[in-house]
């Protein structure tokens, strides 16, 4: 008996150290944990249980058969973050460059089907050069096997992807077909094709951070949802984003007891938003202003930055956030801040989140640019988002809501649950000053003092339409409220909703705008 434990034990011990000691240590040399650390931080301590550990490739063409490792180059198994059911798999760069062979992507198919099986989320711990040549087609279909899981798994399990090293050709696809990609600055990198095939194909010199480092991602691509320094602090923010949501989309998020609020935030709110309607302000302020303290956790936070979007808590209660940034090309949508919000209003549909959208929208961005390159399909995503999405909904428009933007940004008529408006809202389908000039063009014309009547005309609309009150005449708008009411307004409101029961038409699925 004590001969079979002592085998197994050794077993364990070559299987914990992965690649081999000098390996671990290169990876620490270099500013990155080794993927069974990883694994273990990520998890609440002592939770962690392993699945395969043992498991081996069976691959024998070029000498494969003489380098084996127990596990095969990814760590998977399940455990608990902050008590509650976690599936996660971990790859192992000392383990042939972590790269994906047969055994190692049925280890990850494996944990996928559990998750699903059990309604909880997967996290997956990316560090790999990629598939495994030598064993050809076959680990090509090991990555197909996963993509499959990964989209299946899509609406019905949150899913986490977490770049802690190259990802690179098709291993790309994974987390692209997840909720959200985590990376770390310096040691992180995703691309399809790499520096050389680049420079080969386009005559391009660009380096592996330049092309599709952390930062590139972060605020050119927006492939990318957070970042972070290090990989302890790229696991503490994966901790702490899973407590915004529930474990499947028959689940609600957990509801926090212990609310935090410092009532002069009220009194600030009041005075964020300049006299000067055209002067700009930082609705992440606002934001602040109305949700439990140091609960806002914005998503993709350097990409199309003229629209914030993230998860909050209002009283307790897991919240999603999307907001027109006057600070940023004064708010105005355009193709990536459309693209970056509908993304965000899905995944919040999918797994029951309400919606709060802070609207303070001069339009749509007008050019060329945006024409050529589809602004009207991209703007039709938001619009279908929010259009589709059936939980509780609620709009404020803190200024300006005009044109179509106004009807984008969670109007009454494509479904918003409740509108409010604060008394600085102008709601028309277009700025006074504007407007003035096509509506009262011959009267301007005419006059011996056409600077005094433009200005004259300009006023006269601006008293008609520059406000709240139409729309509340109308019914667009619930009701008018003071910035100060806001929070409790909305508090009042999302509890009335929280029994909302909405079905879309009975169909296959929709075909959203892509």
């Amino acid at each position: 008996m004590k001969e079979k434990n002592s085998e197994l034990i050794q077993k364990r011990e070559a299987a914990q150290l992965g690649g081999g000691k000098a390996r671990i240590d290169k990876q620490h040399a270099q500013g990155k944990l080794s993927a069974r650390e990883r694994i273990l931080l990520l998890m609440d301590e002592g939770s962690f249980q392993e699945i395969g550990m043992l498991v081996e490739h069976r691959a024998t063409s070029f000498g494969l058969e003489k380098t084996k490792s127990p596990g095969d180059g990814v760590i998977t198994g399940f455990g608990t973050i902050h008590g509650r059911v976690v599936y996660a798999f971990s790859q192992d760069f000392t383990v042939l460059g972590g790269s994906l062979s047969e055994t190692h992507a049925q280890k990850i198919c494996k944990v996928l089907d559990l998750a699903m099986k059990n309604g909880a989320p997967v996290i997956g711990l990316n560090d790999s050069g990629g598939a495994r040549i030598q064993e050809g087609v076959v680990s090509l279909a090991g990555y197909a096997d996963i993509f499959y899981r990964n989209t299946r798994a899509s609406g019905a399990i949150p899913q986490i992807s977490v770049i802690m090293g190259p990802c690179a050709g098709g291993a790309v696809y994974s987390p692209a077909l997840t909720d959200f990609v985590f990376m770390v600055e310096d040691t992180s990198y995703m691309f399809v094709t790499g520096p050389s095939v680049v420079k080969t194909v386009t005559h391009e010199e660009v380096s592996s951070e330049d092309l599709g480092g952390a930062k590139a991602h972060a605020e050119k691509s927006g492939v990318t949802h957070f970042t972070a320094g290090n990989d302890v602090e790229c696991l503490r923010k994966v901790r702490d984003l899973i407590t915004y949501m529930p474990q499947n989309a028959m689940e609600l998020a957990p509801q926090f007891d212990s609310v935090l609020f410092a009532k002069e935030k009220l009194n600030r709110i009041q005075n964020i938003i300049p006299d000067n309607s055209n002067l700009p302000y930082d609705i992440r302020e606002v934001i602040d202003c109305l949700i439990d303290d140091d609960t806002f956790r914005e998503v993709q936070a350097d990409f199309a930055t003229n629209i914030v979007v993230g998860f909050a808590r209002l009283d307790g209660r897991s919240l999603g956030v999307i907001a027109n940034q006057p600070s940023s090309m004064a708010g105005v949508l355009d193709i990536d801040s459309s693209r970056k919000g509908a993304r965000f209003v899905r995944f919040c549909d999918s797994f029951n989140i309400p919606l709060l959208v802070l609207e303070d929208v001069p339009g749509f961005l007008p050019g060329t640019d945006q024409e050529w390159r589809g602004i009207i399909t991209h703007g039709a995503k938001l619009l279908y988002a929010f259009s589709e999405a059936t939980v509780p909904r609620i709009t404020v428009i803190t200024r300006k809501a005009y044109g179509g933007a106004f009807d984008v940004m969670n109007s009454k008529n494509i479904g918003a649950d409740l509108n409010y408006a604060w008394p600085t809202a102008e709601i028309a389908v277009m700025g006074a000053k504007g407007a003035a000039e096509i509506i009262f063009k011959a009267e301007i014309a005419a006059a011996e003092d056409k600077e005094g009547k433009w200005k004259e005309k300009e006023a006269e609309y601006a008293e008609m339409f520059a406000n709240p009150y139409r729309a509340a005449e109308r019914g667009f708008v619930d009701a008018v409220i003071l910035p100060e009411e806001t929070r409790s307004t909305l508090i009042a409101a999302f509890k009335s909703l929280e029994k909302k029961s909405e079905t879309l038409p009975k169909k296959k699925h929709g075909n959203i705008p892509l």
